[in-house]
């Protein structure tokens, strides 16, 4: 009974120590992220079409970070840059609100309810978040349309929606 019992002890330190470690690991991922944001976008690497250009927003300037706290983007650094893998191109920085939120849901895109395995966190009104340009018009055109910030609003929505209607839901 007494080698038994020394056994679980051993466990439970075993156990502790990876546990305080995986925390520490996961620690690291998080400040990593927040150092990230932190950057300026100038000499960090972006993800674009082409390695010659640089990804430009709506009005022809320097596309701006979109947001960081959830972390956005196609690629996941804040930025709506888009490229060949991003399929739904998620080109368009809006500002959540609950009746956007409540629009996608109903049409089958759930924003709201976190999804760890894709490092979602959920979202909710007045979170920043790089929309699917698609989904934006067809929120717009059903008077859901979430108000969007043009300066971080990728050129390439502008193959899908007009500059004016972007314009109209535009944050001032």
């Amino acid at each position: 009974m007494h080698e038994k019992g020394r056994g679980n002890t051993q466990l439970i330190r075993y156990l502790y120590r990876a546990f305080t470690l995986i925390a520490l690991l996961l620690a690291q991922v998080s400040d990593a992220y927040a150092q990230r944001c932190e950057q300026p976008a100038h000499g960090r690497e972006m993800r674009v079409e082409s390695e010659q250009s640089e990804a430009r927003n709506v009005l022809g300037s320097a596309l701006e970070r979109c947001g960081c706290e959830p972390m956005t983007g196609f690629y996941r650094d804040g930025f709506c840059a888009t490229g060949p893998r991003d399929i739904g191109s998620h080109t368009v920085c809006a500002i959540m609100t609950e009746e956007f939120l409540t629009f996608t849901k109903s049409k089958g895109n759930d924003l709201t309810t976190p999804s760890p395995r894709f490092s979602f966190p959920g979202l909710k009104a007045g979170d920043r978040w790089c929309l699917c340009v698609s989904r934006w018009k067809e929120a717009f055109e059903a008077g859901f349309a979430p108000p969007v910030i043009l300066e971080a609003t990728h050129e390439r929505a502008l193959l899908v929606v007009k500059l004016e209607e972007l314009r109209s839901k535009q944050v001032q």
